[in-house]
């Protein structure tokens, strides 16, 4: 009498590509999250093309053209000093996005590593590393970023490490929540119990069952940290003048509300916009990575 045997590795690699499939069928089908995925693409693409766009230098002035609303010329209108405010915008979202993305990949380093091991060694490990993310989460998010800012000097590298490390409290609770929740799975009991030791585990099985949830916070936290570093720059703790930032415009053009509007509205228009999407691109990637609906 024969006996069928499969093999586990084998059926893991017909199943993946199917979970795939049905991930980027449900995604596909989201329209407001095909939408957000747009958005980010042109902002990123576009910061991306600066150098090759026939535009001109975002610090280059004209004193003949001084607060000149839009034009042939200037399709944005000119600055306070005669900047292009195009060309300042283009190169401004290369500061705001990298910030976003530098300072999220910051909090992620240093944020799910720790909350892997409070939620894997537990004990004193898991008391220590909790009661420090309690206290730092007792501050305002961007209250504490604005502290740290103010205290490491203002660059935009500062304030990318200043947002990053406000951010990493929320990787860290939301690691250890995951990993103490895959850790009463029954393969991981298995695993356990033939002594498998603690790194292959992490890597094999903590790590990959905790990435879904730990990408759409990411996703989601980087529209938070444009604002955090257009709120810095603003107030004059991150990209230092005469560079661009969306958020140094904007305290320029806070004091010429009346005679030039556009000076506020299109560097406004772009945070609002680069948010909106990165909210709906983390929106679209939760309801798709839910694992309730595959």
């Amino acid at each position: 009498m024969s006996t069928l045997t499969t093999d586990p590795r084998s059926a893991a690699a017909e199943v993946l590509p199917q979970r795939q499939s049905r991930i980027w069928r449900k995604f596909r089908a989201n329209r407001a999250a095909l939408l957000g995925g747009v958005i980010v693409g042109f902002f990123v693409l576009i910061a991306l093309l600066a150098p090759l766009l026939p535009i001109p230098a975002p610090t280059a002035t004209d004193w003949g053209a001084v607060r000149k609303a839009p034009s042939e010329a200037h399709w944005f209108g000119t600055d306070e000093i005669g900047r292009d405010v195009l060309s300042r915008m283009v190169w401004g979202g290369q500061a705001s996005l990298m910030a976003g993305v530098v300072s999220v990949a910051i909090a992620v380093f240093l944020g799910v590593p720790l909350g892997i091991l409070a939620g894997y060694l537990r004990g004193w490990t898991d008391a220590a590393i909790s009661r420090v993310t309690e206290a730092m989460l007792a501050a305002p998010f961007l209250i504490l970023a604005i502290a740290l800012a103010a205290f490491l000097g203002p660059s935009l590298t500062n304030a990318m490490i200043a947002i990053g490390l406000s951010a990493m409290p929320i990787f860290i609770r939301l690691a250890r929540a995951q990993t103490m929740a895959v850790m009463t799975e029954d393969y991981v009991e298995s695993a356990r119990a033939v002594g498998l030791r603690h790194g292959p585990m992490i890597w094999r099985y903590i790590l990959p069952n905790i990435f879904p949830p730990i990408l759409v916070q990411a996703t989601l936290t980087i529209a938070t940290a444009i604002i955090a570093e257009a709120s810095l720059s603003f107030l004059g703790l991150g990209q230092q003048p005469p560079a661009p930032s969306w958020g140094s415009m904007l305290n320029v053009a806070k004091n010429f509300l009346e005679q030039a509007p556009w000076m506020a509205l299109y560097p406004g228009a772009a945070i609002f916009l680069v948010v909106l999407g990165f909210n709906l691109l983390g929106d679209g990637l939760r309801d798709a990575l839910d694992p309730r609906d595959h």
